[in-house]
């Protein structure tokens, strides 16, 4: 098959498209005749070497975590799902961003999202709704996402509006109408959050999820009043040390199929902001490395 791979650790000059020997599920997994991946932040991370200590990987490795595909071989256990149908979901660190991809976590992709909007879903949405389901039960109650513009902040905008929260969420002002067609209110992040809050929240905030890492934590939870009212995907080393609930994405297949149910539905879909052909998959990684973008970035294969 063909596949994109890196053979040392390092900057995008080291992804190079080559043929690789074909990849074969193991109990409990399922092969997937790939249309299009993801592009994460963790992706890239791993590609530098500077997460290495967290995700060693063998090399040369094939970067992508999350896939939208056709199902082509099943591994033995596997049962609820057929050669043909069409999943989106969840393998290793790496793997996805190939022909063919090994995914040990599933759901059936919703007939009204595209190639590219399903492609972006897996990780996204099981990081979104890890955070998410840490904060509990989200009816009736105002969140704040802070970096809601992101690929899991928008994907958590849109699943806890459907969920029945009242969601504000925070990002840079070019990104504030794009917060408000996902049914987010929006204002701006940093210095002045509380008083801007104070305003557009005159009952307060009942939680906060913050997908940014941005070091603000400390002033998350004094608009909260309370660490275990805060909830973070993404700042490892501060939610220990302030008490804050850490969520970690997790391959599980009940997830995937909520966002696929809210999917279908038309709760939720995906909002890609840029799709790249395989073969330009180092302007792909080099763009997801710039940070600051507007929903998912998706490579077809």
């Amino acid at each position: 098959m063909r596949a994109v791979r890196y053979h040392e650790y390092g900057g995008v000059e080291t992804l190079v498209v080559e043929q690789v020997p074909d990849p074969h599920p193991g109990p409990g997994e399922i092969r997937i005749r790939v249309a299009a991946a993801g592009v994460n932040p963790v992706d890239w991370k791993v590609r530098s070497g500077a997460v290495r200590e967290v995700f060693p990987v063998d090399l040369p490795a094939i970067p992508g975590r999350d896939a939208v595909g056709v199902v082509d071989e099943t591994g033995e256990g596997v049962r609820g799902v057929r050669i043909g149908d069409r999943v989106f979901g969840l393998g290793g660190v790496t793997g996805a961003t190939a022909e063919l991809a090994v995914l040990s976590a599933w759901a059936p992709a919703p007939t009204r999202w595209t190639d590219e909007e399903a492609a972006g879903a897996g990780l996204a949405s099981v990081t979104a709704m890890g955070g998410l389901k840490a904060l509990g039960p989200l009816r009736g109650r105002t969140l704040l996402v802070e970096g809601a513009a992101g690929g899991v902040g928008s994907a958590a905008v849109e699943i806890a509006v459907a969920q029945g929260a009242t969601v504000i969420g925070t990002a840079s002002e070019r990104n504030h109408e794009f917060l408000t067609s996902l049914g987010a209110v929006p204002t701006t992040y940093g210095s002045g959050l509380a008083e801007r809050l104070a305003t557009l929240a005159p009952g307060g905030v009942d939680i906060v999820l913050d997908t940014a890492a941005s070091g603000s934590l400390a002033d998350l939870i004094a608009i909260v009043g309370d660490p275990a009212r805060v909830s973070t995907i993404a700042d490892h080393t501060n939610a220990q040390r302030l008490g804050v609930r850490l969520a970690n994405a997790e391959n599980d297949s009940t997830l995937l199929a909520e966002a696929g149910e809210l999917g279908r539905r038309g709760r939720y879909t995906p909002r890609i902001e840029r799709t790249y052909p395989i073969e330009r998959i180092a302007e792909a990684h080099a763009y997801a490395e710039r940070g600051h973008t507007r929903g998912k970035i998706v490579v077809r294969t």
